[in-house]
């Protein structure tokens, strides 16, 4: 293998577990990989998790365990999904390793030494979720790339002169018109980048979780120009052992990076400018995909349209999953997810049209020509349906090759299924089983033929296909006696080139068709699998009223009181023990809304810092929803999720209760407290 291609997938932040977005970015990349190395591409793959920065460390703290902990628990269980799903990855990097922390280490020194990072003071707006400076907002108010409020940072730091790159960056996006796919993105890029660059803040030192800069430990490296060098770290940048650095000199640049829509700025305008400073060579192509949609809804922790791609995996298979997500979702636009559309797909495309050929081809060459490729007929003795099935062969072959070029996943499985449905169509016009039976020359000929051109056909699909279903295509393989498809060049597939006399292995369903109650099982484990300990989870989270009683019951307490807290005064006593078990925190309203046909109800939206839940609370006679946004408030964090009006609410606001009439006043501030703080 002369040529080399080294793709990646972003590195997943480990403050919450593996989701189906996630596997959509991996599938990608996946399957590119494969179809690299059909290519005889000498093929590297890389992905791995983020695992540094104060959304973690904060999150930790929240759950009551360490950064390193979390990080370990979150990060194996990304690695253990990919396993099961049998991603091809060649290296699974984490950020947490001594071989990442030493090399980003040394990528810092470089900008520094050449003259790209400065030391100076910030004071401005952060994003926590994000992990960024927001130069455009001001106090309290909302980041403008996620819509949860920021806060207030004044702190020394680093900074690298991204400023000096604007003109060197626009350059670059021209004389490479292809570096950020899709258009859409780089236009974004491009305008962007046209309205300014400001200095970036490369450096924090109100945390500790992250790794230290050089010559100052005081200071921690910021999350993301840690993040984005594991793409060199990996292959060993920065070693000056030649052998350690062997993949990075082989490798480097990558081919394709493939990311989601979200983080485009960072890896288009951030990434390119650290490697020019540090006199790296850009990848090939930043390709970014749109977001997967659940029922038309964006994917979040935070709106609880969490899948997980166990759940699938366990009713379904990791095929069904990777199949649907390459042939339903354009790539580069946002595309829809539900467990009906994902059943449907699998029943029409895999287990009634490639599961139906595969089947009934291999059954009937079983039992009519013992197991055995039989001989078609002689050129000049073909009908014009057997030669349209090779000639549709042929240009399937390169129309598909030439779409999967491009990343055209949808269309370049549209036009392979094309050639399954027209066969499928070739043999019911041809009813090779009324010929079965029949022991005359011209009959057994003529079935023969039948037979072996739905075969060959069946060989060339399955082998376009392995890429994007590689488990199920290596049994379709198997069953036609083939070997190992992955040594398949797909640049030399073509026409004609099934052996007769191939003996078949042993024909089995491959996709048995799935009924209505694979929906309800699926649905039925992602319920199971919600967690309930909101604090401890990626889920959105739970109620501000228990089952049966008005928001305001719960809330609130029911009888007056003076301002206690929402504790209606008992002579009852509990233990500290007790008072430790109720989990306290501070949270930001970021959205307020009346519950249709409820006239107490709210709906609210509350940013813990380390996550968003929804919260239904009986405060709308005390509150109107435009006084609550942006107010800190403290809410119970571990109270087990409820539904009302059917909405679900996870938490429930502290209040006291006023007057005859218990009116709720809600518990407040007067100093700047983080989100996510526990009252203790």
């Amino acid at each position: 293998m002369d040529s080399k291609f080294y793709i990646t997938t972003p590195i997943y932040y480990v403050n919450a577990r593996p989701h189906i977005g996630h596997a959509y970015t991996t599938i990608v990349c996946d399957t590119i990989a494969r179809r690299q190395r059909m290519l005889e591409k000498d093929t590297y793959f890389l992905t791995g998790t983020d695992e540094h920065g104060i959304k973690i460390e904060r999150a930790a703290e929240a759950q009551g365990t360490t950064p390193k902990q979390l990080a370990d628990d979150v990060s194996n269980a990304f690695r253990a999904t990919w396993d099961r799903m049998e991603i091809s990855y060649s290296d699974f990097i984490r950020t947490t390793e001594d071989r990442h922390k030493t090399r980003v280490q040394h990528l810092f020194r470089v900008l520094r030494d050449n003259g790209y990072i400065y030391k100076g003071s910030y004071s401005g707006q952060y994003c926590v979720f994000d992990e960024l400076f927001v130069d455009s907002a001001g106090p309290g108010e909302p980041c403008p790339e996620c819509g949860r409020p920021t806060e207030t940072v004044t702190e020394e730091n680093y900074f690298f002169k991204l400023s000096a790159f604007e003109d060197k960056l626009l350059k670059y996006y021209s004389d490479h018109p292809t570096f950020i796919q899709p258009d859409t993105r780089r236009n974004e890029v491009i305008a962007f980048v046209k309205g300014g660059l400001r200095d970036l803040s490369v450096s924090r030192s109100t945390f500790k979780w992250g790794i230290p800069v050089p010559d100052d430990p005081e200071q921690v490296i910021y999350v993301w120009l840690d993040a984005l060098a594991n793409y060199i770290t990996a292959l060993g940048y920065g070693e000056s052992d030649p052998k350690k650095r062997e993949k990075f000199d082989r490798y480097w640049p990558a081919d394709v990076q493939v990311i989601g829509k979200e983080i485009v700025r960072f890896h288009c305008v951030y990434w390119p400018a650290f490697l020019m400073a540090a006199g790296l060579p850009l990848p090939q192509r930043i390709m970014a995909h749109g977001w997967l949609l659940f029922e038309e809804s964006k994917m979040s922790k935070s709106r609880g349209n969490i899948v997980r791609p166990d759940t699938i995996l366990e009713v379904l298979g990791a095929d069904a999953m990777r199949y649907f997500l390459l042939r339903e979702v354009v790539f580069g636009q946002d595309g829809s997810f539900s467990f009906d559309a994902l059943v449907q797909r699998f029943n029409a495309d895999l287990a009634n049209d490639l599961g139906n050929l595969a089947s009934r081809t291999l059954t009937m060459i079983g039992r009519y020509f013992k197991a055995e490729v039989p001989y078609p007929q002689a050129k000049a003795a073909l009908t014009e349906a057997d030669v349209a099935i090779g000639e549709l062969a042929d240009k399937t072959i390169a129309e598909t090759n030439r779409l999967f070029d491009e990343y055209q996943f949808s269309k370049a499985l549209e036009t392979a299924w094309g050639l399954i449905s027209a066969v499928n169509k070739y043999i019911v016009e041809n009813e090779p089983w009324t010929l079965g039976d029949k022991s005359d020359n011209d009959s057994r000929s003529r079935l023969g033929t039948i037979l072996y051109t739905s075969a060959e056909a069946l060989r060339i699909v399955t082998a376009l296909a392995y890429p994007v279903i590689p488990k199920s295509a290596e049994k379709i393989w198997t069953q036609l006696g083939l070997g190992d498809v992955r040594k398949v060049r797909l640049d030399q597939l073509k026409w004609g080139q099934l052996e007769v006399g191939t003996k078949l292995g042993k024909v089995e369903p491959v996709f048995p068709r799935a009924d209505k109650s694979a929906i309800e099982k699926m649905q039925k484990l992602e319920e199971e699998n919600k967690p309930v300990a909101a604090a401890a989870t990626a889920e959105p989270a739970g109620t501000g009223a228990q089952a049966g009683q008005p928001a305001t019951q719960a809330a609130v307490p029911a009888a007056p009181a003076p301002a206690t807290a929402g504790v209606t005064p008992s002579s009852g006593k509990i233990t500290i023990d007790d008072f430790a078990k109720v989990e306290l925190r501070v949270a930001q309203v970021k959205v307020a809304e009346r519950v249709k046909g409820a006239d107490k109800l709210l709906r609210l939206e509350v940013d813990l810092g380390y996550e968003q839940r929804q919260i239904l609370a009986g405060i709308a006679k005390a509150y109107e929803p435009e006084q609550l946004v942006g107010r800190k408030i403290v809410i119970v964090a571990n109270l087990a999720p409820r539904k009302m009006r059917g909405l679900e609410s996870n938490g429930m606001l502290l209040a006291a209760s006023l007057g005859e009439e218990g009116k709720p006043v809600l518990a407040s501030f007067l100093e700047d407290v983080p989100l996510g703080a526990r009252l203790k």
